[in-house]
């Protein structure tokens, strides 16, 4: 068989499936001990300043501006190798990105002077996130329209990536606490040195999945490196003249604002209003395994029948149901109130699980309309929307606790409670309806677009063979 469509290879089956998975369980052995502990570590164990640590997060932002962009250009404008396109720099840079990780959190730097701290904690930073894990993230995300042409197998890749995410962020969220903690005065405290070896040991684990993702996935769909000249004038095109791509990115950017206000308001609604430690603990567990044992198997079985818009509409919609609900009756029951939350969850975790997917098809939808596959300009234009979602995620719950007043010393008076209450309920509500209007009157490829577009991608491979 020519080499110009579709490789004679094994068939997609369970092996691309879980090596898949792995990349995104190496992904976040790094990146959710980042997002979940570096700002503690620097403000308790380094002793900087916590408006220093907020500052380098969003300078990062901007540089992932150029960083992500540059990256996917890369990828398109690079030749395939006999290994593929983007499965090459899985295993190159598994080893920067893992040793860069391990550098932010150098404990026996406390004692340096404030500057050299500040510095260390800047050009580690920036050299791990916006240098060697969009490096090799950029290509991991655009792998998988490579991996296989039929977007059936490229939701069950999105779902098995959601799987791998989720498990990591079990093992960060669950081993860290138990681990990393030490007990001083009675009070627990985070460990320098145990951190070190916890971060130590978590790169290493990062490394593994890599290289496991490399070696059990296949890239069967061979793409052309473009050939004609960059230019930013063609990048915005892409970007603005896209409805597809346009829809995702602001789906997107509501998900994440969603979900990183419903995790953010735990720490004030579980123990301030509930007084309820225990039921704070247990929501992770219990949003995480209905991922993995609801919206996963569900995800892609429901996705082949109704269509990857149609469920994430319709799970967003049940999810502010169950909010606007649970804040109608509000019930005076940490557990019941955490009944509600899981079964929110699952309904987000539908459009989580599919949402890589989705992707895909966007990616699909411009080479339909433009005639040039761009699987690392496309991907890296969206991953960097999320991180704009992220950092904007990062100041929202702060604003809203502002605005209700609550401080330390207020915390426990019945107005701000009641101001908690409200903004656990609502702002989900809020952000779940965002999704599903924007995926109803902007996102354009519901099931029956999607699946002309690959006829049509197919047709077009079968002409050149």
């Amino acid at each position: 068989m020519a080499n110009t469509g579709t490789t004679a290879v094994r068939p997609f089956g369970m092996r691309d499936k879980i090596g898949y998975m792995f990349g995104d369980f190496g992904n976040d052995f790094t990146f959710m001990l980042s997002s979940s502990f570096m700002m503690v570590f620097y403000t308790d164990i380094m002793g900087v300043p916590s408006v220093i640590v907020g500052l380098l997060m969003m300078v990062a932002r901007f540089v992932d501006a150029f960083t992500d962009v540059t990256m996917g250009q890369i990828i398109d404008y690079s030749k395939p190798t006999k290994d593929g396109r983007f499965r090459p720099w899985i295993k190159r840079m598994c080893g920067p990105v893992a040793i860069a990780s391990f550098l932010i959190y150098q404990s026996e730097f406390a004692g340096m002077p404030m500057a050299f701290k500040v510095v260390w904690m800047f050009v580690t930073y920036l050299l791990w996130g916006s240098v060697f894990y969009t490096s090799i993230n950029i290509p991991y995300g655009s792998m998988a329209s490579a991996i296989s042409p039929n977007a059936d197998d490229r939701t069950q890749l999105s779902t098995y990536r959601s799987i791998g995410a989720t498990l990591a962020s079990l093992v960060i969220g669950t081993a860290t606490p138990l681990l990393a903690y030490e007990t001083v005065n009675g009070n627990p405290v985070l460990s320098g040195s145990r951190m070190l070896v916890m971060s130590g040991a978590f790169s290493i684990c990062a490394v593994i999945c890599y290289l496991l993702c490399f070696n059990l996935t296949t890239e069967r769909v061979v793409i052309p490196a473009k050939t004609e000249k960059f230019s930013f004038v063609t990048l915005f095109k892409t970007v603005f003249t896209s409805r597809s791509l346009i829809g995702i990115i602001l789906a997107a950017i509501c998900l994440l604002l969603t979900m990183l206000t419903m995790s953010g308001m735990n720490p004030y609604i579980f123990p301030y209003y509930f007084r309820n430690t225990a039921a704070q603990s247990a929501v992770a567990m219990c949003s995480s395994f209905g991922t993995l044992l609801i919206a996963a198997p569900l995800a892609p079985k429901l996705s082949a029948k109704f269509g990857k818009k149609e469920i994430s509409i319709a799970g967003s919609l049940v999810g502010a149901g169950l909010f606007l609900i649970c804040y109608l009756v509000h019930p005076e029951n940490a557990w019941v109130y955490l009944g509600f939350y899981t079964l929110a969850y699952i309904g987000m975790g539908l459009f989580n699980t599919v949402v890589w997917a989705m992707i895909t098809d966007v990616i699909d939808d411009c080479e339909v309309r433009k005639g040039i596959r761009e699987d690392g300009t496309i991907y890296s234009v969206y991953s960097f929307a999320r991180k704009l979602g992220q950092a904007a995620s990062a100041g929202l719950v702060g604003a809203l606790l502002g605005i209700i007043g609550y401080t330390a010393e207020t915390q426990f008076e019945p107005a701000v409670q009641s101001g908690i209450y409200t903004i656990a309920c609502i702002a989900p509500v809020i952000g779940f309806v965002a999704i599903a209007l924007v995926l109803l009157f902007v996102y354009p490829l519901d099931k029956k677009t999607v699946d002309n577009n690959v006829k049509i991608l197919e047709a077009r491979r079968a002409e050149k063979k």
